[in-house]
């Protein structure tokens, strides 16, 4: 393939400004502090300087644009729709020893039906809405559908993170059919093609017939578009291991959980066939053992998997009845595809409060103010529950496994701890979005309470297959710096998002690693479907499959908590939260 050499000494800033200008148009390299300010700080974590923001409007110009920056020895950091919650697509402080340009590839937007919408091939901007709307006519689905926390994430950042997602039968986000380019020892960048397409040779015809959709017939292939072993992975509940994590050395293969260290132009995935009737059931109870006897029961012995089997615990419910309904409503009135012109609305809200002196939090009061007003928005048997119940567990059934859920829940409910109701169709919908507005909310009640909150510690958790007591319990000495604790997840495969509302004066980071302990103790992995971003501290087998992808360190440098440094130079205490 194609390659060019880094140059030794860096260009002019204005040099290579001008460069990037006249590849992509002055319009998309951003350089002031307005401009630059949505894309360089993260949803919850992160942010730094850069010396421009680049917006390619071509996978060609992202070739040229990628090409152009590390022949002028500064680092790249690629951004899609920077919806992670570990900062890991933003810069994290001023600690690097090279400027950083970060390319944003949200203009970048295609999907390619190929194989009568068997697979798809998706280009780096596609989002994970669209994809689910583009397919929805073929009577397919992605691997994911709205995300638990995510709505706008993109489909190529959900596989260089190795996403999890809320559908038990599709694992983690993954395919080993990818273009990509890589930057190599010698300095050199290389476009490599493993989509499985005969494309040619050169990068610039390659790239051109992925975005134009020339593609050719799909061959017979042996490599996976999808975790195709997960369906089963995913039974042993006597497994003394986690389902999935993002660290899962079964799936890190290239562009699946880079986690940027490569530049993806366009993935493969597998499609799934889309259920044609489905029902929910609620379940409620205040004995967590009811809730592993179901998983267990489940999972070993149904001829139906379950399609999702969502759990929140009732002080998460309460804290996104409050601070998450104006999310819920958004959504259900307005859809998701205007999900992203809002929060590009609200950055700028956000910027301009700011520069005031008035802070950033104005846009969330006034969203929470709205929301007050509206009348109540959850089902009346959903908020009966919830007084009830301190856990509820949101159980989507398809085909013939509603009749198999239906007699097996039927038989154990109502009990001396739970109960259960088969939800029409409007209170399945709203049970799940509900769900989905619970990882938001935390984040918001953080922002309306500046002077009681510190802070939010956000883990994602993989606890082992075969672990019965998945409850966490702290300890005192932790349990009182927390003014309130959200836990919810994905129940069956035994992954938990814990959300802790730190008091005021707490020491955020200390607090975290003690959490840390804990889940080292437990045997847990972590995290679980977020990824490293800065927050975490990669494992040494995945900071060495991030070294493997990128030996001169070129690419989102200091993922992991890893060396910031060119060449993976130590000497720098860039890490950390």
């Amino acid at each position: 393939m194609h390659q060019t050499a880094i140059a030794p000494t860096a260009l002019p800033r204005d040099t290579l400004l001008a460069e990037l200008s006249a590849i992509a148009g002055d319009a998309h390299v951003l350089t002031s502090a307005r401009a630059t300010r949505r894309y360089i700080r993260g949803i919850r974590f992160g942010g730094g300087p850069v010396a421009a923001v680049v917006r390619p409007g071509s996978l060609v110009e992202m070739w040229r644009v990628l090409k152009a920056v590390i022949a002028s020895g500064r680092a790249v950091i690629l951004q899609a729709a920077n919806t992670g919650l570990t900062g890991g697509s933003t810069p994290w402080g001023e600690d690097y020893d090279r400027e950083i340009v970060l390319i944003s590839v949200m203009r970048l937007k295609g999907i390619h039906p190929i194989d009568g919408g068997r697979q798809v091939v998706c280009l780096p901007g596609t989002t994970l809405d669209r994809l689910e709307k583009t397919l929805r006519p073929l009577g397919r689905e992605p691997h994911s559908v709205i995300g638990s926390s995510c709505i706008g994430a993109s489909v190529l950042g959900g596989i260089c993170n190795n996403s999890g997602g809320a559908l038990i039968r599709r694992g983690p986000a993954y395919t080993e059919l990818t273009l990509y380019a890589e930057v190599r020892p010698d300095g050199s960048v290389a476009l490599v093609n493993h989509l499985g397409l005969d494309l040619g040779d050169d990068p610039e015809t390659i790239l051109a017939r992925v975005e134009a959709g020339d593609l050719p017939p799909a061959t017979p292939t042996e490599a996976w578009g999808s975790d195709r072993e997960y369906a089963s992975h995913v039974r042993e509940v006597e497994a003394a291991t986690p389902a999935r994590f993002n660290a899962d050395p079964r799936r890190l293969r290239e562009a699946a959980g880079c986690a940027g260290k490569l530049a993806v132009f366009a993935v493969r995935l597998d499609t799934f066939e889309a259920e044609t009737e489905t029902a929910v059931f609620y379940i409620g109870t205040n004995d967590p053992a009811e809730l592993t006897g179901i998983r267990r029961h489940m999972l070993g012995t149904f001829d139906s998997l379950p399609i999702a089997g969502e759990y929140i615990h009732r002080t998460a419910y309460d804290i996104a009845a409050r601070y998450g309904k104006d999310t819920f409503l958004f959504i259900r009135h307005l859809g998701t595809d205007r999900m992203p012109a809002l929060f590009a609305a609200k950055a700028r809200v956000d910027a301009l409060t700011e520069r005031l002196g008035l802070g950033t939090a104005i846009s969330d009061r006034i969203a929470q103010g709205i929301a007050w007003l509206m009348p109540q928005h959850l089902p009346a048997r959903m908020n009966a529950f919830r007084d009830r119940f301190a856990h509820h567990l949101i159980l989507r059934m398809g085909g013939a496994g509603i009749a198999e859920a239906r007699a097996y829940l039927k038989g154990m409910f109502p009990s001396a701890g739970g109960d259960m109701f088969e939800c029409t169709a409007d209170e399945g919908r709203d049970a799940f979005l509900h769900r989905f507005a619970v990882a938001g909310a935390a984040g918001r009640y953080r922002a309306v309470h500046p002077r009681t909150v510190e802070d939010i510690v956000a883990l994602d958790v993989a606890l082992r297959r075969n672990d019965r007591d998945w409850l966490e319990q702290l300890p005192p000495e932790l349990d009182t710096q927390i003014e309130a604790k959200l836990y919810y997840g994905h129940f069956f495969c035994h992954v938990f998002h814990q959300d802790y509302v730190a008091k005021k004066g707490t020491d955020c980071l200390a607090l975290e690693h003690a959490m840390w302990h804990l889940l080292d103790r437990r045997g847990a992995e972590y995290p679980a479907e977020h990824n490293v971003g800065h927050l975490y501290k990669a494992k040494p087998a995945l900071a060495d499959f991030y070294r493997r992808l990128d030996p001169t360190n070129a690419l989102n440098p200091g993922i992991g908590q890893t060396s910031p440094r060119a060449w993976w130079a130590e000497g720098c205490d860039c890490g950390g939260h």
